[in-house]
């Protein structure tokens, strides 16, 4: 079966279920982009278990429930400075 044709029931990362195809190979049939609504891990129909499969997905990178709700807002970015010193 294709990979782009293969969809997954749970993220890799924190085994949510929420899943959406971000994007799909031109070449039909090669991959799919999939994205996780619940910690925002995205990955290639093509990589490797250990990216794309929650049985392979390393334990010490998944992330609970709690991990996902407790987590700080990502911090702003700075503003560039325009002159030089």
């Amino acid at each position: 079966m294709p990979e782009s044709v293969f969809e997954p029931d749970e993220c890799p990362r924190c085994s949510g279920r929420r899943l959406e195809r971000l994007a799909v190979s031109p070449v039909p049939g090669s991959w799919s982009v999939w994205s996780c609504s619940r910690c925002w891990y995205s990955w290639r129909s093509t990589e490797p278990p250990v990216n794309s499969s929650p049985g392979h997905y390393p334990a010490e990178f998944r992330l609970a429930e709690l991990d996902i709700t407790s987590a700080e807002n990502v911090p702003a970015i700075r503003e560039r400075e325009t002159g030089r010193q």
